[in-house]
């Protein structure tokens, strides 16, 4: 078989590939991103091996059992659990705690079979150091299985050998930006080096069905290093968010073949590891002040579970003449927008107030059911009255000054009474869809519909 060298220049924001240098890449307009990648090519017989094409009829439709991963908040975001075959890619910033999650899983997966756990950035010692500081049994014992194997190596070759060798339920790969082909004469973590590893590890996942997991570093700009078909050609994307100095985690999934992408699983940090949070609209809420100026509960929906997010606005006379508007956990241009409409609509002068809105806990409140209590938020700051500690805002603020529907309006009633909130102010449109009001009002909660913003002021005392 013969070969010959290719030489490219591969841009390391996109992939996008180029036969020459270029200073801008033309696929992403990145100046200064196209490396060389000189890349070894063996031609053979395209036509040899493959598998011919059956008729979907034939095909097996039964759904595969799914391996669980002993994380009701990581099954839910996989959409049920592990699919076996499947690849899996998880980033984060550096020391969120994306090794911490993985080895996590690994150890019991490890109660069901063999686990290889992949590591190219830690020796073998660092990760059993890391198993004991979490409290983790990484020795034989009666709970857990020594079927926990680690191999500190990053050649692609020797680790396709040890899985070939070993026949693991589960392999993690720490990192993938790690691991590389001794054909290619590029660097690890190179666009080629990334692109050909992660195909390798395709193949392995799909002929032998065996799940692999791959962890990604992230760029500055908190996209996944390396070039975009790596996350094209895994069948899952998560991420892992989150402030590094707070508890609390997000894994949420931006691509998902075996289930939904609107799910996330909320984690809490500490010293013994990752613990899921079973509730964490009463975790979010716990130091809230009650009946506090500029605060306003909305309910938001991610995926099939309703979460209850504070958010706060502080309304404050602009110093410098040219009023500032500042969001952290909600969208910059909707508060400059929802400000523009309650100086038109609702009356409120705005135009020399300085207005800051945060979602409290590291939350972020991005979809336009939130709108409505950002509003009420700002107005309650403004004006220096409370909103009633037992009350919850939601839907979304047209520009005209209109209050939206928000949609799945009963399951963030259900879980708003739930929680102990009695005044229920939604859009008016909402109401219609709200079954067993009955017993809702058995239970104290008063339903307000609003069809402006300036009637969901009224209705918030406002």
């Amino acid at each position: 078989m013969l070969s010959k060298d290719r030489s490219t220049f591969v841009c390391s924001s996109c992939g996008y590939e180029s036969p020459r240098w270029l200073g801008r890449c033309p696929g992403c307009g990145e100046w200064n991103t196209l490396v060389e990648d000189v890349e070894t090519r063996g031609t053979g017989n395209p036509t040899s091996g493959g598998r011919p094409p059956v008729s979907i009829s034939s095909v097996d439709a039964s759904p595969e059992d799914r391996l669980p991963t002993g994380s009701p908040e990581f099954d839910r975001v996989l959409g049920g659990g592990i699919v076996p075959g499947s690849l899996v890619l998880v980033g984060g910033d550096p020391g969120i705690g994306k090794s911490t999650l993985l080895l996590q899983v690994s150890i019991r997966a490890a109660a069901g079979g063999r686990v290889l756990y992949v590591t190219g950035e830690e020796s073998a010692t660092q990760v059993r150091m890391r198993a004991d500081r979490l409290g983790l049994p990484a020795r034989p014992s009666p709970a857990l299985p020594p079927d926990l194997f680690v191999m500190a190596d990053t050649d692609i070759t020797r680790i396709e050998a040890q899985i070939s060798e070993t026949d693991p339920v589960l392999v993690v790969v720490d990192s993938i930006q790690t691991v590389f082909d001794p054909g290619l004469s590029s660097a690890p973590g190179s666009v080629a080096q990334v692109r050909q590893c992660a195909a390798a590890f395709l193949r392995l996942s799909k002929e032998r069905g065996i799940p692999v997991f791959l962890i990604g570093h992230v760029t500055k700009g908190g996209d996944i290093a390396g070039p975009r078909v790596l996350e094209h050609v895994v069948d899952t994307v998560l991420y892992f968010e989150g402030e590094r100095y707070q508890a609390y985690r997000i894994l949420r999934a931006v691509k998902n073949r075996f289930g939904s992408t609107n799910e996330i699983g909320i984690f809490e940090m500490r010293g013994d590891g990752l613990k899921d949070v079973a509730n964490p609209s009463g975790v979010f809420l716990e130091e809230r002040s009650r009946d506090g100026i500029g605060s306003v509960v909305a309910p938001c929906v991610e995926g099939t579970r309703p979460l209850l997010v504070e958010v706060q606005a502080l309304v404050t006379p602009a110093v410098f003449g040219v009023a500032r508007r500042t969001a952290i956990g909600v969208d910059h241009n909707r508060v400059c927008l929802i400000a523009a409409v309650l100086e038109k609509r609702a009356g409120l002068n705005l135009a020399s107030q300085d207005i800051y809105v945060k979602v409290a806990g590291g939350l972020e409140a991005v979809e336009p059911a939130a709108d409505l209590a950002v509003a009420v938020a700002v107005a309650s700051s403004l004006r220096n009255r409370p909103v009633p500690g037992d009350a919850v805002m939601m839907g979304e603020v047209g520009l005209g000054g209109e209050v939206r529907a928000a949609g799945k309006a009963g399951l963030r009633v259900s879980e708003a009474v739930r929680l102990g909130f009695r005044r229920i102010v939604l859009p008016a449109g909402d109401l219609p869809s709200i079954e067993d009001v009955a017993s809702l009002e058995k239970h104290g909660a008063v339903l307000a519909g609003a069809r402006t913003v300036a009637e969901a002021l009224d209705a918030a005392g406002l």
